[in-house]
């Protein structure tokens, strides 16, 4: 059998550099004045924290859905139609398309039977920080969806742009992270703060719950290894 001798890691880094391409790694470059080591290091910190951030915002969408599910089943059922809210919520016409599209995929286009976990579990993130904006503070927020939230601000009219800016906040972490983009300047804590206030707004024991099961402040400290 023949051994190789490993690459020098001046080698090694330079390769994973091009592979990389020089415009993913700019703003790592910057951060570390220059240096491709700590570039390096510093962007393997970001694939990581990354990996941290969906895990904490995973259980907080959850968390968040089957609360507003819940409400929205229990004003559907107290109005005079039997339909489930996916019918006669009063959404526009982007809220309507996407519960069509979860509900082809929830079906694999109509093949299977219709399940409402299925099809509320399709519906994303997106959607949901969307049905609590003011354009339903009328119609769904006040008579339904405020009470997801019990634990947010006592007047629930104004505890609804608190509420959207949570989840708008949220839902942008969310998505830095699921498309592979820098987080090394967001201000981490601030982030895993909106999420754990948002869980904890939803119930005490669901705030809590979120901040022990989450991985994002260790891994967000092991930036200062990197020294940059």
């Amino acid at each position: 059998m023949s051994s190789q001798t490993p690459a020098p890691s001046s080698w090694r880094d330079t390769t994973i550099r091009d592979m990389l391409t020089a415009d993913r790694l700019d703003s790592y470059l910057t951060a570390s004045g220059g240096d491709l080591g700590k570039a390096l290091a510093l962007y393997e910190w970001n694939t990581r924290v990354s990996g941290a951030v969906m895990q904490t915002v995973a259980m907080a969408e959850v968390l968040v859905r089957n609360a507003l599910d819940r409400r929205l089943v229990a004003w559907a059922a107290s109005r005079p139609s039997a339909s489930t809210w996916l019918d006669t919520a009063p959404l526009d016409g982007r809220g309507k398309a996407d519960i069509a599209a979860a509900r082809d995929r929830a079906t694999n286009q109509g093949r299977l039977p219709e399940s409402h976990g299925k099809v509320v579990s399709e519906l994303s993130f997106g959607f949901w920080r969307y049905l609590v904006a003011s354009r339903y503070l009328t119609t769904l927020w006040l008579p339904a969806l405020s009470r997801a939230f019990p634990n947010g601000d006592k007047n629930v009219t104004a505890r609804q742009p608190q509420v959207e800016r949570l989840m708008a906040d949220v839902g942008f972490i969310r998505n830095r992270a699921a498309h592979h983009r820098p987080l090394h300047r967001r201000n981490l804590g601030r982030d895993y703060a909106a999420v754990v206030t948002l869980c904890g707004w939803l119930d005490t024991e669901a705030g809590a719950w979120v901040a022990a099961q989450s991985t994002l402040p260790s891994v967000a400290a092991e930036r200062s290894r990197i020294g940059v």
